[in-house]
């Protein structure tokens, strides 16, 4: 009889830390549900009503703020670099944006709401990362783009 072995495709919120340097009320990743090393990843954001940015966006009419689900994605894509590349980031790793394409937000994101993120490898050049990633909450798109990112070495001088 033949075993075959299964691989955890999911990591939690303490092996998410090890990958992202992201802390409370930055850290924009609850839990990764599945992942392609080199390929895909898919994680998910539960927002709730203590999110900090709520205070003031909106009192009246909670949304979460585009720019953070940007980011939640970024984040998502960091992970994914990281674990592809089989290293984990340390003080000496920072990674920045370097460009956002064709972002388009269809839908609010409020208190209660569980926002997927989908982000796909689309290519990798000259240490620059480029992603599709798509947000949606119930199936439904919140948010797509398409984000560059490159990983540089933290210029401690520059502080």
């Amino acid at each position: 009889m033949t075993t075959e072995a299964t691989t955890n495709k999911t990591l939690g919120i303490n092996e998410i830390k090890e990958y992202l340097p992201h802390r409370y009320p930055l850290l924009l990743v609850d839990r990764v549900v599945d992942y392609e090393i080199g390929k895909t990843i898919t994680a998910i954001k539960n927002v709730t009503v203590n999110e900090e940015f709520f205070n003031g966006h909106f009192p009246h009419k909670p949304v979460m703020p585009g720019v953070l689900m940007i980011e939640a994605l970024a984040q998502t894509a960091a992970i994914l670099s990281f674990m592809t590349m089989n290293v984990k980031p340390d003080e000496n790793s920072v990674v920045y944006f370097v460009g956002i394409d064709n972002a388009r937000f269809k839908r609010p994101v409020e208190p209660g709401d569980q926002l997927k993120m989908d982000v796909e490898i689309l290519r990798t050049s000259r240490g620059i990362w480029k992603y599709k990633a798509v947000a949606s909450v119930d199936g439904k798109v919140a948010v797509e783009a398409e984000l560059m990112c490159t990983i540089r070495a933290n210029d401690k001088a520059g502080q």
